[in-house]
């Protein structure tokens, strides 16, 4: 079969590479759709880290083909997403349901075979963990890869405690900043403001709902944040992108008692000055969130049966013979997110 194979930050190539054939407890899929995001750039620019050799692609739909002994409730053909992580199910973190936090936690794509490939073998671990999700009826299949972006950003908004009627700031409008954006709209949230320096980007987060879109090399983010709140400031601001200067306007933005999420990851080594008066006084919560929980996953799979403009993220799709260019597209800011599709 045909694969994307990671060799070095840099250097991923489509090459050949056996069939799998499932062993006990696994599952064999054949491939449909699996999207590329932030963090596969990040492992292609040597910011993240993976095991030599691996099939990246966590954003994963496919048909199950083979099924391995003793698998019971799934049936050849039938169509899932997954949930990527390998967790250990019996450490602190899993034990309160956080197996995104599992201390052994391995992923889909870093340390195991993704689904940037014509099949995917679906370890044992991820069927035995429940992380195996049928796609519902009706639902695209190049939509549902968006069901693993979408928990990321269902916990983030959750972390935020943003409630219905709220308001919130984006700082950052590509792909997740604009998954951000439909998802608060879609809980409630009545005002959402998105700030991003790229006007392509503004462009799609004005037609996609935005309360206002901002430029922040020509608009000052804390008086739009306090004119749009009645002087209170909003209620969150989630920093979508890894870059340190969104810091300071994120926590200037803000009303007391409310939220700062960092939910884009961070070059390795970044530090950022911080005023602590500004979070003491105000009694700000600055925070982060990374992944999704499993019931969060279930529940954005099933969020974007109502989502439907949520596709409209899905911009860019390459076969797999052209995978490399699904990397280059990510890399120009060529569009929003791209798709490998086969």
């Amino acid at each position: 079969m045909k694969a994307c194979v990671f060799h070095g930050p840099g250097d991923i190539r489509v090459e050949s590479v056996p069939d799998p054939e499932p062993g006990p407890g696994e599952l064999v899929l054949r491939m449909q759709a699996t999207g590329l995001c932030h963090s596969d750039i990040r492992l292609y620019r040597g910011e993240k880290k993976a095991r030599i050799g691996v099939i990246p692609g966590h954003e994963n739909v496919g048909i199950i083909e083979e099924i391995g002994e003793g698998v019971a409730g799934w049936q050849r053909g039938q169509r899932v997403a997954l949930c990527p992580i390998i967790a250990c199910g019996r450490c602190f973190y899993c034990l309160g349901g956080l197996r995104n936090r599992c201390l052994k936690r391995i992923t889909l794509g870093y340390e195991e075979n993704g689904g940037l490939s014509q099949y995917l073998l679906v370890p044992s671990a991820i069927v035995s963990l429940g992380h195996v999700l049928a796609v519902p009826e009706g639902l695209p299949s190049e939509a549902a890869t968006l069901m693993e972006p979408l928990a990321c950003v269902l916990n983030s908004l959750e972390t935020c405690r943003l409630a219905p009627g709220g308001s919130l700031l984006l700082l950052g409008a590509g792909p997740m900043g604009l998954l951000h954006l439909l998802l608060a709209r879609a809980l409630g949230a009545a005002t959402v403001l998105v700030s991003e320096v790229n006007e392509g980007r503004l462009r799609q987060a004005r037609r996609l709902g935005a309360s206002l879109a901002l430029n922040p090399e020509r608009d000052d983010l804390r008086e739009a944040a306090l004119a749009a709140t009645d002087g209170l400031g909003v209620d969150a601001v989630v920093v979508t992108t890894g870059v340190p200067s969104l810091v300071d306007p994120a926590l200037a933005a803000v009303r007391r008692r409310g939220t700062v999420s960092l939910f884009g990851g961070f070059p390795p080594g970044t530090t950022v000055p911080l005023d602590p008066n500004l979070v003491h006084y105000s009694e700000v919560t600055l925070t982060g969130s990374q992944n999704a929980t499993p019931d969060q996953y279930r529940r954005a799979l099933h969020l974007l049966t109502i989502m439907p403009r949520a596709a409209e993220i899905n911009t860019h799709r390459f076969p797999i013979e052209e995978g490399t260019k699904a990397y280059e597209s990510r890399l120009g800011m060529d569009g929003l997110k791209s798709l490998v599709v086969f």
